[in-house]
């Protein structure tokens, strides 16, 4: 027997997240100058950091002798959505506060549901904390809530909703998400991950946050890595009722957010500009990306976020012949599937022209 073999079954049964393929990686294995690759793997954004954000971390650069205070964010997000300070808890991005909800309220003999076709990271997360993790069918490539009601057992204490999904885009509108909180048992939680909530289109948004007063079954996680910039900063928040909220922060590491991420982060919140900006780009990247296919005959899921899922048929073999051509695109596990982030126009036209190559090359 292998020290390994001394893990829980349940740690050993786990299958490791495989993240978008870093440039450098991609250059060492091809040959390829880093300078001429095209990432369109990991749903950044293509802008990079919101300018006051940068400033905000050039200023912050003395002070990384010393260990983090969060307070500052803390109390700007708590004003921000109208919450005690008491209900938001900070997280090295939002998959921390994802982890953390799961080992705050998953054991051995519990379990978790999550749909079809949803972020791997919640199994991830369930299996570590012992839980055992039940898949829910997807409706068009989507979440279907009716569905996940009819998985959840009484044995049922964690619930993971993506809107926008990921890795489909697709989206369910906020009347169905409050249908499926008012139908779900009051001792099941509901984690709700709106990554992606800064893509949506005005219309389809709602302040979620104000649902918590009435649901105190419900969890929110949101990200800096999207549409403000800072993938590279890790920092997400939590927002839940102050009892949950206290439960997270207990087992939540020490100093787990580190002084520059703080300061960026808080600066991004004020940069409306680079926000509105980085939204417009993202529209028009999906237009182009979404023609693009459509010339090549393919088919796409329809997304609200910053990517587009697209059916590219041998998914494998297409992949390997785009990183040749030194275009990074995201394998899922869907058949036939490939995701791409939306790029800059020049990046998207590079997909496009590469995509083409590969499919009819």
């Amino acid at each position: 027997m292998s020290i390994a073999d001394r893990a829980p079954r349940h740690i050993r049964s786990i299958s490791a997240y495989v993240p978008g393929k870093p440039i450098t990686e991609l250059a060492r294995e091809f040959c390829l100058d880093p300078g001429s690759i095209v990432k369109l793997a990991s749903n950044e954004n293509p802008r990079g950091m919101s300018p006051m954000a940068a400033l905000a971390v050039e200023e912050a650069i003395a002070g990384v002798g010393l260990y983090p205070d969060q307070f500052e964010l803390v109390a700007k997000l708590a004003e921000r959505l109208g919450v005690g300070r008491n209900q938001i808890v900070l997280g090295s991005g939002s998959n921390d506060i994802l982890d953390l909800t799961a080992r705050a309220f998953l054991q051995p003999g519990c379990s978790a549901v999550s749909s079809q076709y949803a972020f791997p990271i919640y199994p991830i997360a369930t299996l570590t904390a012992g839980g055992e993790n039940i898949v829910a069918p997807a409706r068009n490539y989507g979440h279907d809530p009716e569905a996940m009601l009819a998985a959840v057992r009484p044995d049922t204490r964690l619930v993971w909703i993506a809107n926008p999904n990921n890795p489909t885009g697709t989206f369910l509108t906020y009347g169905e998400v409050r249908r499926f909180m008012e139908s779900v048992p009051a001792d099941v939680l509901v984690m709700l991950d709106e990554a992606y909530n800064e893509y949506l289109l005005p219309a389809d948004r709602e302040e979620s946050v104000g649902w918590i007063r009435e649901f105190p079954n419900l969890v929110i996680a949101r990200t800096f890595s999207k549409v403000y910039g800072l993938a590279g900063l890790r920092v997400g928040f939590g927002v839940a009722s102050a009892e949950v909220a206290d439960l997270l922060n207990r087992i939540r590491m020490p100093f787990n957010v580190n002084n520059l991420a703080l300061v960026a982060a808080g600066a991004a919140l004020d940069d409306h500009r680079f926000v509105a900006e980085s939204f417009d780009l993202n529209r028009q990247g999906m237009e182009q990306l979404v023609a693009g296919c459509k010339r090549l005959g393919l088919e796409h899921i329809p997304s609200h976020a910053n990517f587009i899922a697209v059916n590219v048929g041998d998914a494998q073999g297409i992949n390997l012949k785009l990183l040749r051509q030194g275009v990074i695109v995201r394998p899922v596990a869907m058949p036939g599937f490939l995701r791409v982030t939306v790029g800059l126009p020049s990046e998207n036209a590079r997909f496009l022209e590469a995509l083409d190559k590969a499919l009819h090359g």
